[in-house]
C-alpha cells in the first residue's frame, strides 16, 4: 500500500468564520493555525498548503489571563539609532485589536514561503462584519 500525498490541484480549500469573543488569545491563534496549515484534514501534507481560509471576528473582545494586558510588550524598530517602538498589550488592542491576532497567528506558522502562503488566508475583523459573505462561510466552533 502506498502512502497518500496530496497533490496542490487536488485540495479543496473551504472558508471558516470563527467568532472571537471572549476567547483566549493563544489558544485560539493556536486551533486557527491548525486550520489554516491542514492538520486538521486527513490528507494534510508538510510541504503542501493544505488549509483552509479562516475568518476571525470581534478580534477586539478577545481576552487574555493573568497581567499580559500591562507586561506584554510589542516591539519594532525603525533601523535608526534609538527607534525602538514599544507598545502593550492594551494599547494595541485600543488601536489596532486585528494586529494582535495576526501576530499571534504569524508567529504559529512555519517560516518561510509557505508559511507566508499560509498566513495570506487569515482574514481579521475587530467588528462582527466581514466583507466575504459571497464566500458563504461556515461557522467553526473551538
Amino acid at each position: 500500500m502506498d502512502t497518500y500525498m496530496a497533490s496542490a490541484s487536488k485540495i479543496d480549500r473551504k472558508w471558516y468564520i470563527v467568532d472571537a469573543e471572549g476567547q483566549t488569545l493563544g489558544r485560539l491563534a493556536s486551533r486557527v493555525a491548525a486550520v489554516l496549515r491542514g492538520k486538521t484534514k486527513p490528507e494534510f501534507t508538510p510541504f503542501l498548503d493544505t488549509g483552509d481560509y479562516v475568518i476571525v471576528v470581534n478580534a477586539s473582545k478577545i481576552k487574555v489571563t493573568g497581567k499580559k494586558m500591562d507586561q506584554k510588550i510589542y516591539r519594532r524598530h525603525s533601523d535608526y539609532v534609538g527607534g525602538l517602538k514599544t507598545q502593550t498589550l492594551r494599547q494595541k488592542l485600543a488601536k489596532r485589536p486585528e494586529e494582535v491576532f495576526e501576530h499571534a497567528v504569524r508567529g504559529m506558522l512555519p517560516k518561510g514561503p509557505l508559511g507566508r502562503q499560509m498566513y495570506k488566508k487569515l482574514h481579521v475583523y475587530a467588528g462582527a462584519e466581514h466583507d466575504h459573505a459571497a464566500q458563504k462561510p461556515e461557522e467553526l466552533k473551538f
